[in-house]
């Protein structure tokens, strides 16, 4: 027998080093570290509903008798009620669990090693996450300092040969659409455009309805946010037709678990109750970003999602968040190029905005001094 080897050295060079993409935790990793209950915890780090699912979910799963058997490979229920949901064909639709695999699918299909994307941060940190993975070149075209896209400098990348490009809309911190004549610019190049619309539910805005026009357009959707299924994981994207018989060839099967269609077929038959649910949230959105602004010392910025982002000004980020956090209330710290010294509140219930404002208001501009 040889010496013991490390396979270590067998992993793709680019994937041992590359940085991971970094979530939330949990609220039960929470509530341990912090010594207490869960139901203590205000948990706005997620962006998750509050609300929960439809009642509807919950009668779909526990009276489902079908759970050792594999489901339906070609997801044909689920698929088709999707499509009347978003108004397009059953053929476009590609089921996946949470959003992300639909977009780790794009970047599967569009990007060998070597290839070039363009990113629009600060945005959504899974993007130049995918780029890594499969080890693509990115560049890197910020955002203006009001989170609009820099819509020339975008260009100029896609024409200089970025093949891909991931836009979120609503964007992910900032909370902010963008425009369908930007995106018809865009379209207009030599590249796939994939627009996560994981929070247009909160918008009221989306560019589904341009697939069919556009065959270098994906629009990637989730239960997730609006549905409240977040931890059922349970996404789908709208492709051109013709991509998505490709994607059908190279794509686990079995990739949505049966109880996550069961949810989406129960969750779409309640629509009604997740509307009203949905604005709810709007209503608190608008009411909690009221509040933050007359707190002299954070600049919240509007936001067409459910979350609110803010700049702390004078204190540290940090500070503010860990010091929410001693009191059992969990927001998203940022530090990076473009988001420095911010925090991202989760909309949720009104007395989970007011705890989070009670505890606000109770740190001034003394934070962290």
């Amino acid at each position: 027998m040889g010496p013991k080897r490390n396979a270590l050295h067998l992993v793709r060079r680019h994937l041992a080093t590359m940085p991971g993409y970094k979530p939330m935790d949990s609220i039960d990793v929470v509530a341990r570290d912090l010594g207490v209950a869960e139901e203590d915890i205000v948990k706005l780090d997620g962006n998750e509903n509050q609300y929960g699912p439809s009642p509807k979910v919950a009668e779909a799963l526990g009276g489902f008798g079908f759970y050792h058997l594999y489901p339906d490979p070609e997801q044909r229920r689920v698929r088709e009620a999707v499509a009347a949901y978003v108004g397009a064909d059953a053929s476009q639709i590609v089921m996946g669990n949470g959003s992300d695999e639909l977009l780790s699918i794009a970047a599967m299909l569009f990007l060998s090693p070597g290839d070039t994307m363009a990113n629009a941060p600060p945005t959504f940190g899974v993007y130049t996450f995918l780029g890594h993975v499969y080890d693509a070149n990115i560049v890197q075209v910020e955002r203006n300092e009001d989170f609009r896209l820099d819509l020339p400098a975008l260009e100029r990348a896609l024409d200089d040969g970025a093949k891909m490009l991931y836009i979120a809309s609503p964007n992910n911190p900032s909370g902010n659409c963008f425009p369908r004549d930007q995106l018809e610019r865009l379209l207009a190049h030599n590249a796939m455009i994939v627009v996560d619309e994981a929070y247009a539910e909160f918008s009221g805005e989306s560019f589904v309805d341009m697939v069919t026009e556009h065959d270098n357009l994906i629009v990637a959707r989730t239960f997730s946010k609006w549905a409240g299924l977040a931890g059922l994981r349970a996404g789908y994207a709208v492709f051109p037709a013709a991509l998505a018989e490709i994607v059908w060839n190279v794509k686990v099967p079995f990739n949505l678990t049966i109880a996550a269609q069961q949810a989406i077929l129960a969750s779409l038959e309640d629509r009604e109750w997740l509307n009203k649910n949905i604005a709810l949230i709007v209503a608190e959105r608008e009411r909690l970003f009221s509040r933050l602004m007359s707190l002299p010392w954070l600049r919240p910025y509007p936001s067409q999602a459910n979350f609110i982002l803010c700049e702390v000004r004078g204190p540290a980020a940090k500070d503010v968040c860990d010091r929410l956090a001693e009191q059992g209330i969990m927001v998203r710290y940022f530090d990076s190029p473009g988001l420095r010294n911010c925090i991202r509140i989760s909309v949720g219930k009104p007395d989970h905005s007011d705890r989070v404002l009670d505890a606000l208001k109770g740190m001034g501009a003394g934070v962290g001094k």
